[in-house]
């Protein structure tokens, strides 16, 4: 993998629209799963959500890396969004959410992938008819709120690639991809969503070598 200074140079655009140049096959909103020749501590066993994917380069999120001890109501505190003393008012589905290790770069800017049933005019980027990507702290004023999407999870920081890096390493082994599903995405057993990707192309997390292969 590059460093992250080469990645930190992309999707800083608006990324609307990414996916429709005709004679591409560009993979937004589809799963990366990272394979054992990787040899990135910072993706290793990585699933990650694409975003975005064009020629001018690819973002996406990753989704089962929880982020140490930051819990979503603390970081609703740390935020100045509600009060401590609030954070036992929150809705169930705020206090459950997930926050996780998006990516290596940005990683003090929080990203909400989510469930399509919540969008934000002009802030919210709907990336296929069930996942969207909201960056505004107006989602997280929501899901305070209890009226946010039904699922999401929080994720720091994100992964980028310059144009022609993700295929490179796709090329070079380094990645598995699949179509996404919002379960998968949004469910709980984040430990398990690595094994449960691969499954979903008919791979057993033993079976894994270090040759090509892409779904």
């Amino acid at each position: 993998m590059s460093s992250e200074g080469k990645r930190s140079g992309t999707a800083r655009r608006e990324i609307a629209g990414v996916g429709e140049t005709e004679g591409h096959r560009y993979l937004d909103g589809q799963l990366l799963i990272a394979m054992p020749v990787m040899g990135d501590p910072r993706f290793e066993r990585s699933v990650i959500y694409l975003c975005a994917h064009s020629a001018e380069g690819a973002m996406g999120i990753i989704v089962n890396r929880p982020a140490g001890s930051i819990d979503f109501p603390g970081l609703l505190v740390q935020l100045d969004i509600i009060k401590k003393a609030d954070q036992i008012k929150l809705p169930e589905n705020a206090e459950t959410l997930k926050v996780l290790k998006g990516g290596p770069v940005e990683t003090g800017r929080g990203f909400v992938l989510h469930s399509s049933d919540f969008f934000i005019q002009d802030a919210t980027l709907r990336i296929d008819h069930e996942i969207c990507l909201t960056a505004t702290v107006d989602i997280l004023k929501a899901i305070a709120k209890g009226s946010g999407p039904k699922h999401a999870i929080l994720a720091l920081g994100y992964a980028g690639w310059a144009a022609g890096q993700l295929e490179s390493e796709i090329q070079d082994n380094g990645w598995l991809h699949c179509d996404a599903d919002s379960d998968l995405i949004f469910g709980s057993d984040i430990e398990e969503k690595y094994s449960r990707a691969l499954r979903k192309i008919g791979i057993d997390v033993g079976m894994l070598s270090n040759e090509a292969g892409h779904a």
